[in-house]
């Protein structure tokens, strides 16, 4: 007979080999887009994807014209349509009413015009900048750049700083600044042929989110999404909450 030791390692072994065969794929797929990653002691949760195989999309108000209010309404309102999504992120500051607090555009019509006022807080820390999806580009630039070119996006959303700017970091940031929060951002590489969804994982400051960026992701440009609210949803993992939210992006597989 032969030992109990050796039955339950064969059983292991059998139902490993089964679970490799059902989910390995899947657990590839997911390696391969979001993971945790660490750099100069911090923290993140960093999503890398070739704009050539993703579609990205941007969303405020659902069929009702109502906002979707939370990151998981969202998605449980797509996958209910039959939309499975490789991510989904709070996209660009918003007002109390959940209102963009700029440039926004769904599926090339504009919701609401660029927002090129001075004032307080992060979305006026000029320069700020829009995240865009044209027909065959996906990009991030700074606002009044943007607005001279005169584009016309299929989606964008509007927030503030740009954290970086043509490969240099925003003027403004400075290594001695000490205020600290979870921040979400997103980059594109120089050639536009990369899109980078970053969400950090531990408070970080400005300076240390726009290095994240410049440095360890080559990021040619990148813009600063939110802070505090910050939220993720991703199959493999997760950081949703039950903070309302305004913009949101989305990404999927291109069909």
């Amino acid at each position: 007979m032969p030992r109990p030791k050796l039955v339950q390692a064969a059983v292991m072994s059998i139902f490993m080999s089964v679970f490799a065969v059902l989910f390995g794929n899947r657990v590839a797929s997911a390696a391969e887009h979001c993971r945790i990653e660490h750099y100069a002691g911090k923290q993140y949760v960093i999503c890398r994807f070739e704009a050539s195989k993703i579609e990205v999309s941007v969303h405020w108000r659902n069929g009702n014209a109502e906002p979707y209010v939370t990151l998981l309404g969202f998605k449980n309102s797509q996958l209910r349509q039959g939309k499975p999504l490789l991510l989904a992120m709070n996209g660009g500051m918003y007002h109390d009413d959940l209102r963009p607090v700029g440039y926004h555009v769904e599926n090339y019509q504009r919701l609401r015009k660029a927002n090129t006022r001075r004032g307080p807080g992060n979305f006026h820390m000029l320069p700020n900048g829009i995240f865009f999806v044209e027909k065959n580009r996906i990009g991030v630039m700074e606002t009044r750049a943007f607005l001279r070119r005169n584009r016309r996006p299929q989606f964008a959303t509007q927030s503030g700083p740009m954290l970086v700017i043509n490969g240099r970091l925003h003027p403004l940031f400075k290594p001695s600044w000490t205020s600290a929060k979870i921040r979400n951002g997103v980059g594109v590489s120089k050639d536009g042929k990369r899109v980078y969804f970053v969400l950090s994982d531990s408070p970080v400051t400005f300076y240390e989110f726009g290095k994240l960026f410049q440095r360890h992701l080559k990021a040619y440009n990148a813009l600063f999404l939110d802070g505090s609210v910050s939220q993720m949803w991703s199959p493999e993992l997760s950081r949703p909450s039950f903070s309302r939210v305004g913009p949101i992006i989305a990404v999927a597989r291109r069909q």
